[in-house]
């Protein structure tokens, strides 16, 4: 390799994990020995190849693909992916093998096994991130701890990564023939049905430990030695949330079922070869974290996620979902702590979220939005309880940076630590009359999620929302009234809608003015055909769906807020960085031809849907 080369593969593999943690001169050691491959699109990298020299390849540029020996596709890898580790094991053998195949032109810098062992043998961290099992990378990884470099998350959709194959069997077949379908399938794992339901799981590892261990004879039926009732993941759930499942309850597979059927397998070894989910680790700490005191150390690094996710253009709904497993695990450790102090809790009961983190749409201003619902043979003393417990999770969110909710829509006011049966008495009393402060708290509790507790509460106060709003329609009247009291500020170039007190009023609520709008008529658009999901996309598109929004207006107003939320964040980001605190108050000087072009067409948008609302609810 010419040495004119060689600053750049220094600057390059220096950003990699886990490269970018050893000394200076180990890493100029190693950049020396790269060894420089072009491909051209299509060209192959056969790693089971007879007599092929073991090495670790890293993409500089361009993109590749593996694919098994059987063509089923194994992962997509773009630049600064690397792949070739699990070869470096001797213990791993060609029939675990891929063929790694050029997308496009691609740049390769491969790396010779022997250059690799020198390294591992000087740092044994280095060899425990390439190991060939998966459960010990993982291990390392969630060693790791963040910096600048380390920014990088990759998120994407549980059927972009899960392998095609796993083998499927039926309760009443003999532990053998379920085996030798494994093996046929060269799949880790087998699900389970009995008629059309999936009712189990078995893993080469149950089989070692439950069938040859014990010695229980192979002619048995698998449903005597088979997990009951599997958790499973669904094709469109980000990694993210899958690997969060599978650190939570310690498994190594995952089947993906859609409609009642398995579509893939998502296993350990797909989470670290495809990602360095960093959010995955937060959660992890937050889950074994001791105290409030430590969680708050965890901080920097939510921020960190914030910005790595807007920096690396993911898309807004995402951005939402990760920070909302975030906050997710802030509140279910706080919880749990505070049970820890206080003792079990003395009644059945369900902590519930509402606003933007029931909508799974948590930012980096997102505040406290929560209640509790309690069994409705809860006592005076069982209250005295729940109300010690929220003062502590309530108090501890906000020592992690979530902010009491201004107008008190916490589980630590007492209206909103209610039995069951009061809560389904307060959302009667809203629908029947919507006033200005029924309308208010309906508005916050018109979404709710289970975060804690038992999950069926929320599915009776659904059930209890939706028989009130069908005997009286002109609530959703009320609710458009309302929602179209503010407007789209249209003249935004011209004659812009500022905010006219405080040290914000030559700047843009974006929140006020855009976001908050469209939060509104897709809870709206929701109700009106009794959709149980919060997510505002997911609102709209159950509206489409039933007909009650065309395809070009669910289209418009999807991409309208997805542009707006990119602008927020974006506008967040930005004050990170220099900082300052985030907000939502935009200067318009700000704006370049680009944004200024497209907010206007988004508030055409809003002003055009809020137009049709008025005329389809009766709200003129």
């Amino acid at each position: 390799m010419p040495q004119s080369l060689l600053p750049n593969i220094l600057q390059f593999i220096g950003q990699i994990d886990p490269f970018d943690k050893i000394p200076k001169e180990a890493l100029r050691e190693l950049a020396s020995n790269v060894q420089i491959t072009y491909l051209g699109k299509g060209d192959v990298v056969d790693l089971c190849e007879s007599g092929k020299e073991k090495s670790l390849y890293i993409i500089r540029t361009g993109s590749m693909e593996q694919r098994k020996s059987d063509g089923v596709l194994r992962a997509r890898l773009g630049s600064e992916d690397l792949f070739g580790f699990t070869f470096l094991d001797s213990e791993v053998n060609d029939e675990k093998g891929y063929r790694a195949i050029a997308i496009e032109n691609t740049l390769l810098y491969v790396i010779p096994h022997s250059a690799l062992q020198t390294l591992f043998k000087a740092f044994p961290s280095c060899a425990e991130h390439f190991a060939s099992q998966a459960q010990v990378r993982l291990k390392s990884a969630l060693d790791v701890v963040w910096s600048n470099k380390e920014k990088g998350l990759f998120i994407r959709k549980v059927e972009e990564v899960a392998s095609g194959q796993v083998a499927i069997v039926k309760s009443e077949q003999t532990i053998q023939s379920v085996a030798v379908e494994m093996l046929h399938q060269r799949s880790p794992c087998a699900v389970i049905y009995e008629g059309d339901t999936i009712v189990g799981l078995i893993t080469d590892r149950d089989m070692t430990k439950r069938v040859i261990a014990h010695g229980v004879s192979t002619d048995s039926l698998i449903s005597e030695v088979m997990t009951h009732s599997p958790l499973t993941v669904k094709p469109d759930d980000l990694v993210l949330h899958a690997a969060s499942i599978m650190m939570q309850f310690n498994i190594r597979n995952l089947p993906v079922v859609k409609e009642n059927k398995v579509v893939g397998l998502l296993t350990t070894s797909h989470l670290v070869q495809n990602h360095r989910v960093q959010a995955i680790f937060l959660i992890e700490k937050i889950k074994y974290a001791g105290s409030v005191k430590t969680m708050f150390s965890f901080t920097p690094e939510r921020q960190a996620i914030f910005e790595a996710l807007v920096e690396g253009k993911v898309a807004p709904e995402t951005v939402g979902k990760v920070m909302t497993m975030i906050m997710d695990a802030y509140t279910r450790r706080l919880i749990q702590i505070a049970i820890d102090k206080l003792g079990p809790p003395p009644c059945d009961f369900s902590w519930i979220v509402a606003g933007s983190h029931a909508r799974n749409e948590v930012h980096m201003l997102s505040d406290q939005d929560s209640a509790i619902v309690l069994a409705d043979d809860a006592t005076d003393s069982d209250r005295i309880y729940f109300k010690h417990l929220a003062m502590m999770v309530t108090n501890g969110l906000a020592s992690c940076d979530y902010p009491l909710c201004p107008g008190k829509f916490m589980a630590a006011t007492p209206k909103w630590c209610q039995p069951l049966n009061v809560w389904k008495h307060y959302y009667k009393k809203w629908v029947a009359n919507p006033e200005y402060e029924r309308l208010l708290n309906i508005s916050v509790f018109l979404e709710i999620r289970t975060i804690y507790g038992n999950s069926e509460f929320e599915g009776i106060l659904r059930d209890e929302l939706h028989t009130n709003i069908r005997g009286n329609r002109e609530f959703l009247s009320t609710l458009v009234k309302d929602a179209v009291n503010t407007n789209p500020p249209l003249g935004i170039f011209n004659s812009l809608v500022l905010e006219k007190s405080g040290e914000n009023k030559k700047t843009l609520n974006v929140k006020k003015y855009a976001i908050n709008l469209i939060i509104d008529l897709a809870r709206i658009y929701g109700l009106a055909v009794e959709c149980d999901l919060s997510a505002t996309d997911e609102r709209f598109a159950a509206a489409n769906e039933k007909g009650m929004l065309s395809d070009d207006a669910f289209k418009n107003i999807l991409g309208a807020y997805q542009f707006i939320l990119s602008f927020r964040f974006g506008h967040q980001l930005e004050a990170l960085k220099n900082g300052d605190v985030p907000d939502n108050n935009i200067n318009p000087d700000s704006f370049g031809s680009f944004e200024r072009k497209h907010l206007k067409d988004a508030f055409r948008i809003i002003a055009d849907l809020q137009e049709a609302a008025k005329i389809r609810f009766g709200a003129r």
